[in-house]
């Protein structure tokens, strides 16, 4: 049960606060709001402590105010208070839904009957003058740090299953401590088991200083570091540590659920963590397991099969008690969960956590929320070590759904296919195309797709320039070397006499670009030449070509590379090409353009465009 109030006499404007609270009553009572409507409260709160400051600096008394007058424009001083709220909350949805929660009183108001001025419930029934700020949709973890993530969570079971297997074993040789002693961890474990411990029962039967206990107790306790913050381990320190060596706490079960979302594209966290012990049924082909999505009403059975285990090699090193599979995690997981069901009542939860409670000053179970302070994602992500004990370098923010998120990505990557085939069965293709496609991956993969596709299209559309060597010109004329060469005995003549001369190379036909469909002249030489399927290239050319590629050069270093790619990066490629099958002759072009000082005549739009 929460209570809210509002006094109306806390604020000059006292009509104008009890008009809008008694609205409040009414659109909680009437829509049965389980919070009590702590938005709308919020809200006039909030707009009638900004009507008390904002009012005067009007020359107005805020005593006027009230929704059926019209002594004071509360239409100008909403819109006041909504620019006020963009500055106090810049990048939030809170001015949004503030606002949204106030017209809605004011609206209701008049829908009812209400004295309203007419005005006022104009703008009650129109938008809010800022829209809701989109948020940007979570990115997934790279893969580099997805594999971190799993190997920490595969080396947290591990630790987790090997902790738990040692307090079996000494839980196994202890007896009661009324008859065996309470200085004895395993009858220390026994008592625990059995639901006996409590700080003030450890506090009766041990040493009121922990220095004064046993060694083998005192190893139980975590360090203490004198930070002025943190207290010295005691009772309750001990109670933790004894659960924690028969049951998972909760920062141990962070590892599974990670395995699990990351195995589960399908699943999302709240479905997961919802799930209860009979809600999983072990087939002899995997797990099925029944899930319920509260925001989507429905309920649904998957079957999550067994993956096949990988070779392993003899004398490899294996550690760990099962499979990583979906099933294995699952079977791992109620393992390490079973002692706490047998021990204490409570809910057969999938995620069941012992920890010291403090209404009983025991241990008590609770299914893990990993919203607790110092118990969240994030403070797990921290506490995890790589394989040289540094510190995961993982990138923030350290949200859960963007393991589901990786898990989408890793799917569309393996299977491909169309938005229906990578929204899979939980989706609809518009919440994968606005939640999951705008991710890193997927833009990188439709980005390679695109660059595929026009490669293919450049590769069939554009022919190389003819390159002609010194010996073939003279006898260009001669029809047997004009039709190798794809030549018309005209066409041959002419640029055999430069007649067809486009500044960097010849052309077939000027009247037959690729570029344009009308008939008319080339309107792209000789800027496309290199590009050109007319274009034909004699030796003697290559000073000029050498001359381009240093400007293409020149242009790298003044423009971003996607705009030099875009520009001047398949013109460079076609100028390699050529200049490795002449390889030889480029040491005396590169002479000749330096003895007579040659310049290169570009267009004036391509040497002002980019060097202003």
């Amino acid at each position: 049960m929460r209570q809210h109030s509002i006094n109306p006499a806390d604020y000059r404007c006292s009509v104008l606060a009890a008009q809008l609270a008694d609205e409040w009553v009414k659109i909680t009572r009437a829509l049965g709001i389980g919070d009590g409507g702590a938005n709308y409260g919020s809200a006039v709160r909030k707009f009638a402590t900004f009507t008390d400051e904002y009012t005067p600096t009007l020359g107005l008394d805020p005593v006027g105010a009230r929704l059926d007058g019209d002594e004071i424009d509360l239409v100008e001083v909403i819109y006041a208070w909504e620019e006020a709220l963009r500055r106090e909350f810049p990048q939030s949805k809170h001015p949004y839904t503030l606002v949204k929660a106030l017209l809605a009183l004011i609206e209701q108001r008049a829908s009812a009957g209400g004295r309203v001025g007419e005005k006022l419930k104009a703008r009650a029934q129109a938008p809010t003058a800022f829209r809701a700020p989109r948020g940007k949709p979570l990115d997934e973890f790279p893969n580099a740090e997805r594999i971190a993530l799993r190997d920490a969570a595969r080396n947290q079971v591990r630790a987790t299953e090997t902790r738990l297997a040692h307090g079996k074993g000494l839980l196994a040789t202890g007896v009661d401590p009324r008859d065996g002693g309470w200085r004895s961890v395993p009858n220390l474990l026994w008592a625990a088991r059995a639901g006996m411990i409590t700080s003030k029962v450890l506090k009766r039967e041990l040493p009121s200083e922990p220095k004064w206990w046993p060694l083998e107790i005192r190893d139980l306790l975590p360090a203490w570091t004198d930070d002025g913050r943190s207290r010295r381990p005691g009772v309750r320190a001990l109670v933790r540590a004894l659960g924690r060596m028969l049951c998972a706490a909760e920062m141990d079960l962070h590892a599974f659920r990670v395995l699990l979302l990351l195995g589960m594209s399908d699943t999302t966290p709240e479905e997961l963590h919802d799930l209860k012990a009979g809600d999983i049924e072990f087939t002899d082909g995997g797990v099925r397991l029944v899930q319920q999505k509260l925001r989507a009403g429905r309920i649904r059975a998957d079957l999550h099969p067994e993956q096949p285990a990988p070779p392993v090699e003899a004398g490899a090193y294996f550690a760990g008690a099962g499979a990583w599979d979906v099933p294995g995690l699952l079977r791992r997981l109620l393992a390490v969960t079973n002692l706490a069901r047998e021990a204490f009542a409570c809910e057969p939860w999938l995620f069941l956590a012992v920890d010291y409670r403090k209404e009983t000053g025991g241990l008590g179970t609770l299914c893990a929320e990993f919203t607790h302070d110092k118990r969240r994602f994030t403070h797990w992500i921290t506490s995890q070590r790589d394989s040289s004990g540094s510190p995961l370098a993982i990138s923030e923010p350290h949200d859960v759904r963007r393991l589901r998120k990786t898990a989408k990505v890793v799917r569309a990557v393996a299977l491909g296919g169309s938005l229906t085939d990578l929204a899979g069965d939980d989706h609809h293709i518009e919440i994968y195309r606005g939640h999951y496609a705008p991710g890193t991956t997927s833009h990188v993969l439709a980005g390679r797709a695109i660059n595929r596709s026009q490669q293919w299209v450049f590769e069939r559309v554009t022919d190389k320039p003819v390159l002609i060597d010194a010996a073939a010109v003279p006898r260009l004329e001669e029809p047997e070397v004009a039709q190798s060469l794809g030549l018309s005995s005209a066409q041959a003549k002419a640029i055999g006499t430069g007649d067809l001369d486009m500044g960097l190379t010849h052309c077939r036909d000027p009247y037959d670009s690729p570029h344009r469909s009308d008939g008319k002249v080339c309107h792209v030489a000789p800027a496309m030449c290199m590009l050109c399927r007319n274009a034909v290239i004699f030796t003697s050319q290559l000073p000029r070509l050498l001359m381009l590629s240093d400007h293409i050069e020149r242009m790298r270093a003044a423009l971003p590379p996607p705009q030099w790619q875009a520009v001047w990066g398949r013109q460079a490629a076609a100028l390699n090409e050529v200049f490795a099958e002449c390889a030889d002759l480029l040491p005396a072009a590169r002479q000749q353009v330096t003895d007579l000082g040659l310049r290169l005549d570009l267009p004036l739009g391509q040497r002002t465009e980019f060097g202003r």
